[in-house]
Parts: structure tokens; sequence; C-alpha cells
């Protein structure tokens, strides 16, 4: 579990970096381009960070139910 943990950290890490850099060169240069590339690595950012809580909790679930 801890192996899952880092790897949805640093990708995790690495998506939402990328849209502040995104977000950053949109500010500098207004371009829409940058801005839209921006929201869909926030959204990919928030698909990995829910899909690491979900696993978290029902992996709980099941471990609780498997060791009743």
């Amino acid at each position: 579990m801890t192996i899952y943990r880092w790897i949805i950290g640093v990708l995790s890490a690495l998506l939402v970096s990328g849209s502040v850099i995104s977000f950053i060169f949109f500010m500098a240069g207004d371009d829409e381009r940058w801005i839209e590339i921006a929201r869909r690595l926030r959204q990919l950012a928030t698909v990995a960070l829910l899909f690491w809580f979900n696993t978290e909790v029902w992996g709980r679930v099941v471990y609780t139910i498997v060791t009743w």
C-alpha cells in the first residue's frame, strides 16, 4: 500500500505542478490554450486524488469485513 500511496502522490504532484505552470504561462502570455491545459490537468489531479481516497476508504471497508 505504501508504493500505491507514493505513486498516487507523485502523479498528483506532477499534475498539480503542471496545472500551476500552465496557469502561469496563461497569465504571462494571455493565450487561451494554456488555461485549457491548466483546467484539464487540474481535473486529472482531482480524479487521481478522489481515486486514492476512494480506494483507501473501500480498502478499509473490505479489510474490516474480511477480518470481522
